[in-house]
């Protein structure tokens, strides 16, 4: 997963949000910079997020565009922006948000990928700790392809 969509530039580990709009923001800000969407896609992430929680458990969640935001995607990619303070996410305290933006339906396989790391207790918790890039990297490649250098 990590190889082709998340860039070590769009890693970004000691962020802090005024809350959840404010995080969505900052995740959409970072796929902005990375050239992977256009503004309106920002707005489209903020859209899903007032129809459907993101949250996914774990201190983790998703942010990502409606289906009418795909207009405004680039490319496929990734951005991991991770708050150490947590933030309030209706409720749930998230301390990790991996953002998506995708075209197709390039986001189901990218889901199915971070719902492996989340039903793994310790790649969960070492993504909500890490504080290193590479790490983030390794843990988001794809089962199994961890150890392979």
């Amino acid at each position: 997963m990590a190889d082709d969509l998340l860039s070590p530039g769009a890693i970004r580990l000691a962020e802090s949000a005024g809350g959840r709009d404010d995080a969505i923001r900052q995740c959409g800000a970072v796929l902005l910079e990375v050239g992977a969407v256009s503004p309106p896609y920002v707005d489209s992430m903020l859209e899903r997020e007032r129809s459907i929680s993101t949250y996914v458990g774990e201190g983790v969640a998703i942010p990502h565009g409606t289906n009418a935001g795909k207009d405004a995607v680039h490319r496929d990619a990734l951005a991991v922006l991770r708050f150490p303070g947590g933030v309030d996410w209706g409720g749930q305290l998230v301390t990790v948000c991996v953002a998506i933006a995708a075209k197709g339906d390039g986001h189901i396989a990218i889901l199915g990928e971070l719902a492996d790391i989340l039903l793994d207790p310790q790649r969960a918790q070492a993504l909500r700790e890490a504080t290193d890039r590479d790490r983030v990297l390794e843990l988001l490649a794809p089962v199994g392809k961890e150890t392979e250098q």
